[in-house]
């Protein structure tokens, strides 16, 4: 059973030191890199709800991703390519206990999948 709610959004960059300066001079947002994460800095938002990461744009992935928190991404896939939509990524281990796979929908947006606990990779 999804839980549904939005708990990280990726930001494409070329130039992750440039983007961690244009992100926090423009809304004020506390970035850093987590331990083992160091070329991934993520970044919270003042009202610490919103999160998500500087990640290195690459082809393919040129637009902001967002990502839902979901019980069961394995359940979640299925329903996916049941209801017309495709597996991008499958289900790829971000640490021990968490996890993240993409998705397209039936127009082709693709959409990230969170699993697990909050420590590292949601915001």
């Amino acid at each position: 059973m999804p839980h549904g709610d939005i708990t990280h959004i990726d930001i494409p960059v070329s130039d992750i030191a440039a983007a961690q300066d244009f992100y926090s001079g423009l809304f004020g947002w506390q970035i850093s890199a987590p331990p083992g994460f160091e070329d991934y800095p993520m970044w919270q938002a003042p009202n610490k709800i919103s999160g998500g990461g500087l990640a290195p744009r690459e082809d393919g992935f040129t637009q902001p991703r967002s990502y839902v928190e979901v019980d069961s991404i394995d359940e979640t896939l299925a329903k996916v390519t049941e209801s017309g939509g495709s597996v991008v990524m499958e289900r790829s281990p971000i640490s021990e206990t968490s996890w993240w796979a993409i998705f397209a929908d039936p127009d082709g947006n693709h959409i990230g999948l969170y699993e697990g606990t909050t420590e590292v990779g949601t915001g």
